[in-house]
């Protein structure tokens, strides 16, 4: 049944404008992969819509369903910005007060992030919006909805959230205080656009909140571990790198940053940057190291990390990226793909880590860089990685994960971000033109009830699952009653007076503004030697949303924990 609303869907792969242009890769056919492109996503989706919905996820090898993040229908969610689908099916589907323990970092970024990516680019696909888009409108509803089942989980004494809530009862009584920090700085992007475009501050006052927690608990060589323990803000793994359990933070410090433009959430990543390099960095490799001694605890890349290059873009830190992107590519050039870790010293996997569940990461980076430098080796990684994918990984039902990159073993199971993120990626890759890479020239004007608002004029902001964010938008919904009061009060004062009269207008500060103030030192002098506690937390270690396999990283000089 679900099928019948492909035909007229105007997905983001087809919304792009005119396609040509764009430099070839060495002769590479950049049309034919993109179109290769197209065609694997609606491989996927058609057989996630015909096997598994209203499940989370596709079984490919069985042709069958699973729940596994909170039964949300979450491939179908976190590829609506893939390609839009009628908001009525969604609307009669997805039920947010049900008794499921829910990941809050998993449940902000592919459902709230989707909705809210999907909501700001429904006009753009064509779809009727209703009178006051975008701040008003089915899915802005349904994503306030879902963040407000998340908001009891931020209820703690440092304002760091919990890993996990019950939507229906909240913070469950026995849940651990222990969550990684990618679980606890990853909420700026998607809370701080949807309090702009609903008008209530408190999503975006939770998230600097707990932003500015990890900031004040750092190291002080500057460094942040991977678990910590929200009720007392006690390092509880002190591991220190840039990937799994502490990547999307950082990322986030940036797009927050560059949506916001807040340069206390700029200056706070620049800091970590200083460390980082300092600290973890050799030979344009990121090991993981000590946050408070700064020695390696383990020399291993993870596939999780391979997002680094792409963030050094964003900060125009291009020659660096290049060089460490090209460090992975010689891994993905090795295995077909990029194992989730990998032995640098020895140039291999890690035993029971030699899987590739079609991670975009690497990718993510390219289509970055591509962008930045147009270099043609970019344009070779992502025709590699239709050509492995659709080798190894393609079956009769969808794509399968790759349980062993050695022997190129599948998993039945298909990850949501495959849709959300890797095909995306892959297709912006290869689609210079499309609109999302607009530089301004182009722009629509739309009447809000708050007055007259540009959107579409490029600039899009993408959360960690991939769900682009149009930054204009969050300009459109000024909904503070002391703004609306200032512009009423700057128009009786211009026509009230001649011309030729100066006049000048003293706007109240906004909560933003309140809040630097009153924390302008928080970013460059809090550290004093405030001695940290290392001692071993007696909690069950260790879950983080952001990692689905059993291993975790190191906990005081354990390497791996494994529940299997």
């Amino acid at each position: 049944a679900m099928r019948r609303f492909l035909g007229p869907l105007l997905c983001l792969l087809a919304l792009r404008l005119p396609a040509g242009g764009g430099a070839a890769a060495r002769g590479l056919d950049v049309a034919s992969y993109r179109e290769r492109v197209r065609a694997m996503f609606y491989h996927a989706y058609e057989h996630y819509l015909e096997s598994a919905f209203p499940y989370d996820e596709l079984r490919p090898l069985t042709c069958d369903g699973q729940d596994t993040w909170g039964s949300f229908s979450l491939t179908l969610i976190d590829a609506l910005d893939t390609l839009l689908v009628i908001v009525n099916v969604l609307q009669e589907g997805v039920d947010f007060d049900i008794d499921v323990n829910a990941s809050v970092f998993e449940t902000n970024i592919r459902v709230v992030g989707g909705l809210l990516s999907a909501h700001l680019l429904s006009r753009k696909a064509g779809l009727e919006v209703e009178a006051g888009w975008p701040c008003s409108g089915p899915l802005l509803r349904m994503a306030e909805e879902a963040a407000r089942k998340l908001l009891p989980a931020f209820q703690t004494p440092t304002g760091m959230p919990y890993g996990t809530v019950n939507l229906l009862h909240g913070v469950n009584p026995g849940e651990t205080p222990v969550t990684c920090t990618a679980g606890i700085g990853t909420f700026i992007v998607e809370f701080a656009t949807l309090s702009h475009l609903t008008g209530d501050p408190v999503f975006e006052d939770v998230a600097r909140k707990a932003l500015k927690a990890l900031w004040k608990n750092r190291s002080d060589i500057g460094l942040v571990g991977n678990h910590i323990d929200v009720i007392t803000a006690k390092w509880v793994a002190q591991d220190a790198g840039i990937g799994a359990g502490v990547d999307s933070y950082f990322e986030y410090l940036v797009k927050g940053a560059i949506l916001l433009q807040d340069k206390e959430l700029m200056s706070m990543f620049l800091e970590y940057n200083k460390a980082i390099k300092n600290y973890t960095k050799f030979d344009d490799w990121y090991l993981w190291v000590q946050m408070y001694k700064g020695t390696v605890s383990m020399p291993v890349f993870q596939s999780l990390e391979a997002y680094w290059p792409g963030l050094q873009s964003l900060i125009g830190d291009v020659d660096n990226a290049m060089r460490t992107f090209l460090n992975y590519y010689t891994v993905w050039k090795q295995f077909g793909g990029l194992p989730e870790f990998y032995n640098i010293p020895q140039g291999y996997t890690v035993d029971k880590r030699e899987g590739y569940p079609l991670r975009p990461e690497l990718i993510e980076s390219a289509m970055y860089l591509y962008r930045a430098t147009r270099d043609p080796t970019l344009l070779e990684l992502g025709r590699d990685a239709v050509e492995s994918i659709e080798k190894i990984s393609k079956v009769d039902c969808g794509f399968a994960t790759i349980k062993d990159l050695r022997d190129h073993r599948l998993d039945n199971r298909m990850e949501s971000f495959f849709l959300a993120e890797t095909i995306k990626y892959l297709y912006l890759l290869f689609d210079p033109d499309n609109f999302i890479h607009n530089d301004g020239s182009d722009f629509d004007v739309v009447v809000t009830p708050y007055g007259e608002c540009v959107l579409s004029a490029g600039g899009y902001i993408f959360n960690t699952e991939a769900h682009p964010i149009d930054p204009a938008a969050l300009h459109c919904c000024r909904k503070r009653r002391e703004e609306q009061w200032e512009v009423e009060d700057l128009m009786k004062e211009f026509y009230s007076r001649k011309k030729t009269k100066k006049f000048t207008l003293k706007r109240a500060p906004d909560r933003g503004e309140r809040e630097n103030a009153k924390d302008s030192q928080d970013a460059s002098s809090e550290k004093s030697g405030e001695k940290r506690n290392s001692k071993k937390s007696s909690h069950s270690l260790l879950s983080c949303p952001s990692q689905s396999f059993n291993s975790k990283l190191a906990v005081l000089g354990q390497v791996f924990l494994d529940n299997t």
